[in-house]
């Protein structure tokens, strides 16, 4: 049970609010604005998805740039909250098509028509988009995605030699293309979050994939799906599966340790030739959810060196190595290394021709900074670092220093080598073939270089 909801811009700006039970105070929003934007405690940068001020429950979680918030006085379950304001983010951008401050704005009325049937007197009811539809009927003003800043991951979509931007994506699921038509298409996005740990001398000490088949469908009548992966996919760390299905080939080169379908899934030929049907519902969700902790080959290297170079200072040697097709480029890259409390100033100097590239030293944090715009497989960056310090160093410095931290985003690659053999569609005539759009990314979730 929530008391109050509201989304707030970067700037702190209100541009939707609800107050469902009357039991807080008005501006909540500003007390929580505030608090997020100047907070100190527990030694953390940011402050937690929950926090409590004066009485008063705050729960939020920060999509496209924007806070969605509820508050509350009664001691109510944290994680059902915060799922249900991602929900909402969801339902919003699948009738919005885009999810940003401009849309919010040029659609407030039918974004409070969605709350009012999302949450009664501060109850959630339903989030399904394909549900709403019967209780909603204003129709989204469409923004213009031409005029939206780069998408970075989803700025592209491939079916074989095809290429489609991912503003492709940004339209509502229930309005119409310009001339009453709508365009028939549907779009599967296999999306791996990979967590690896280096040891200093650069081994693997842990790796984990977290990952998602997301599908978004445009596709008039909800016609039967059938998405077939590979076929050498075995579940279960000993080659069976948890759900007592058998390998196409009983030992499974893709072996995924447990997973989780929608409810619309139909499992009855998996375990035959590893498809899956379903009806899809208008709106973005899950198909599947797996996870894999088999041994893969994470797409970099990373080895981070630091050393004495003085009474009072010290060098950092931090190097990227992509292992992956030239091919493939990854994107938005930013490493981060903690450094000494009492580092006082940091110095950078790049390899010679280097572009794309920006370093910072973030002295209220203590920590240095490597932004890499993009990196092209196969390719190797070093960053060389001086340290100078307040005091002198006692005991071992690397001890103080690290680990070094990782974040990247690289499209149309997937470490699990998880596959969609092929995407089916139920015809309804013979002249019925709507667009597929398959596309493969993979973030680093917690890449991690011990020094």
């Amino acid at each position: 049970m929530i008391s109050q909801f509201f989304v707030l811009s970067q700037r702190g700006d209100n541009i939707v609010f609800r107050d469902y039970r009357g039991e807080v105070a008005k501006g909540s929003a500003e007390i929580f604005f505030r608090k997020v934007k100047f907070w100190k405690e527990d030694e953390a940068e940011e402050a937690p998805p929950v926090f409590n001020v004066d009485g008063v429950n705050y729960i939020h979680v920060k999509v496209a740039g924007l806070f969605f918030v509820a508050t509350s006085r009664v001691n109510v379950s944290p994680s059902l909250v915060l799922e249900l304001l991602q929900r909402i983010a969801r339902v919003t951008k699948d009738y919005l098509g885009v999810l940003n401050e401009d849309s919010l704005r040029k659609n407030f009325v039918l974004v409070y028509e969605l709350l009012d049937e999302v949450i009664d007197f501060g109850y959630p009811q339903t989030t399904s988009t394909e549900a709403l539809k019967s209780y909603v009927f204003n129709e989204p003003i469409v923004v213009d995605a031409g005029r939206l800043p780069p998408l970075g991951p989803a700025a592209m979509f491939m079916q074989g030699t095809k290429r489609m931007p991912g503003t492709a994506v940004t339209k509502s699921v229930v309005a119409t293309e310009p001339g009453g038509k709508k365009r028939e298409e549907i779009f599967v996005d296999i999306i791996e979050k990979i967590s690896v740990t280096f040891s200093s001398s650069g081994y693997i000490l842990t790796s984990e994939i977290d990952g998602t088949i997301q599908m978004k469908s445009y596709l008039t009548g909800n016609p039967e799906i059938r998405l077939a992966l590979n076929e050498d996919l075995s579940i279960g760390r000993n080659g069976s599966s948890l759900y007592d299905y058998r390998s196409s080939t009983g030992g499974g080169t893709v072996i995924l340790d447990d997973c989780n379908f929608h409810e619309s899934v139909h499992l009855d030929s998996f375990d035959i030739d590893r498809t899956l049907t379903l009806i899809p519902s208008d709106g973005e969700f899950a198909v599947m959810n797996y996870r894999m902790t088999q041994e893969f080959k994470p797409p970099f290297r990373v080895t981070a060196l630091i050393e004495e170079a003085g009474p009072s200072k010290a060098e950092v040697i931090l190097k990227i190595r992509a292992d992956f097709s030239p091919n493939v480029t990854a994107n938005t890259i930013t490493v981060q290394m903690p450094v000494p409390s009492y580092t006082m100033r940091a110095s950078f100097e790049l390899e010679a021709g280097a572009t794309g590239q920006t370093t910072d030293f973030k002295e209220g944090s203590r920590r240095l900074e490597w932004n890499l715009k993009k990196i092209v497989g196969g390719a190797e960056h070093t960053l060389r670092a001086k340290l100078t310090f307040s005091q002198e160093m006692h005991g071992n410095i690397a001890k103080e220093a690290g680990p070094v931290n990782m974040n990247f985003t690289i499209p149309m690659y997937n470490a699990s080598k998880l596959q969609v053999r092929y995407l089916q569609i139920a015809k309804k005539s013979k002249t019925y073939n709507p667009y597929r759009w398959v596309r493969y990314v993979t973030q680093a979730n917690s890449y991690v270089a011990r020094l």
